[in-house]
């Protein structure tokens, strides 16, 4: 997105359903079921929906189901797959196909039932070719690499990742949708089942079923909605690989370059941003992020997040819902930090509110740090 699309779109209604187990429920049923509940939001029927953005992990042409389940004909659709970065990248197509004139009200949603279908935190990929000989646990393993790297190279250590994991928590504790609120310690986290060294359990993300769901217009319609518009201030999307095996470096994602140029089109910098929503899969994913994101120093991640200074009351209020890691992570956790960031921004945000918010950042990550997408979102008083 460039500056001249800064502001032009909003999101004007959000809604999920699912969060946890939804017993009975195929993963079209959850995604429906987000798409109702966002457009009741906005005070919208399904008919006026005529731009559909929707990726599935379980069909090939899931944009096509997805809007014959809904019953609706849309005018303009995209279905473009760059796993749980997908949502956020849809809000760089949507604001373009609302400014364009190709439609004129934006439906992003996802659905899925992996937990009471499959429960199990497996990637849908076929393995990549050159990696499979070797048998790794996908993506699990391609997260460990990274995260024994970064410990390697800087030093971070086994507990600055539990901090990682122990401050999502205190987060999801004052959320009533979150699907893990019991306490946990850094104890907790070091002492649970290792997965793939160093990841222990506790530093992976949930398996749960769950749905998402954003209602986006353009700006010129945006106060016409029942809640306080939330404007799409810059968005950027790169992508660096697809296999592990092809990252460059281990310790640098492509947030570094999405995040400068979402930066740059929405005129503000990470200083100035109140409360950051990040894809948490893993607790290295939040420290990659925070670094290449510029809220720290490239290898100064783990020293940031330790002592609970992004847990409730730190320096960086950052996954405020609870995030991948205790909130709800449905095989796909992109549109959850879009719709939390823009909770945030309206003021209704089912956990712990944050007073004032006007900037929010809201970050999707796909593959094994592959497609990284970074959106800045803002409101009235920001334009």
């Amino acid at each position: 997105m460039t500056p001249k699309l800064r502001g032009k779109s909003a999101i004007v209604g959000t809604g999920h359903a699912g969060f946890g187990e939804a017993h009975g429920l195929t993963a079209y049923d959850v995604m429906a079921q987000s798409a109702l509940a966002a457009l009741g939001d906005a005070g919208l029927k399904l008919s006026d929906v005529d731009g559909l953005f929707c990726t599935m992990m379980e069909d090939s042409m899931p944009a096509l189901m997805a809007a014959e389940y809904l019953g609706i004909q849309p005018r303009f659709i995209d279905g473009t797959m760059t796993g749980g970065s997908s949502f956020v990248n849809y809000l760089t197509s949507a604001t373009m196909a609302l400014e364009a004139g190709l439609c004129d009200v934006a439906l992003i949603v996802y659905g899925s039932n992996q937990r009471t279908a499959s429960g199990r935190l497996v990637t849908a990929s076929r393995p990549p070719a050159y990696e499979a000989p070797y048998n790794p646990r996908y993506p699990i393993s391609a997260y460990a690499m990274a995260a024994a790297r970064h410990m390697h190279e800087f030093g971070t250590t086994r507990e600055q990742l539990a901090d990682v994991a122990v401050a999502a928590r205190a987060w999801a504790q004052h959320n009533p949708e979150a699907f893990e609120r019991g306490p946990l310690s850094l104890e907790d986290v070091l002492g649970a089942r290792m997965v793939a060294d160093p990841l222990t359990v506790r530093d992976c993300c949930l398996v749960t079923d769950g749905g998402g769901a954003i209602v986006m217009v353009r700006a010129d319609r945006a106060k016409d909605f029942p809640k306080a518009p939330v404007y799409v201030l810059g968005s950027a999307a790169e992508s660096s690989h697809r296999q592990i095996s092809q990252m460059k470096d281990f310790t640098v994602t492509a947030a570094r370059e999405s995040g400068a140029r979402a930066f740059d089109a929405a005129g503000v910098s990470p200083a100035d941003i109140q409360v950051v929503e990040l894809y948490d899969a893993f607790t290295i994913n939040t420290i990659l992020f925070l670094e290449d994101l510029g809220f720290c120093a490239k290898g100064e991640g783990g020293a940031f997040v330790e002592g609970g200074r992004i847990a409730p009351g730190g320096v960086l209020p950052v996954n405020t819902n609870g995030g991948g890691l205790s909130c709800v992570h449905p095989g796909m956790y992109g549109i959850f930090t879009v719709i939390e960031a823009a909770r945030q921004i309206r003021g209704d945000a089912p956990g712990i509110q944050l007073r004032d918010v006007d900037l929010a950042l809201a970050h999707g990550n796909g593959g094994v740090l592959s497609s990284q997408v970074t959106a800045i979102l803002g409101s009235q008083n920001t334009l």
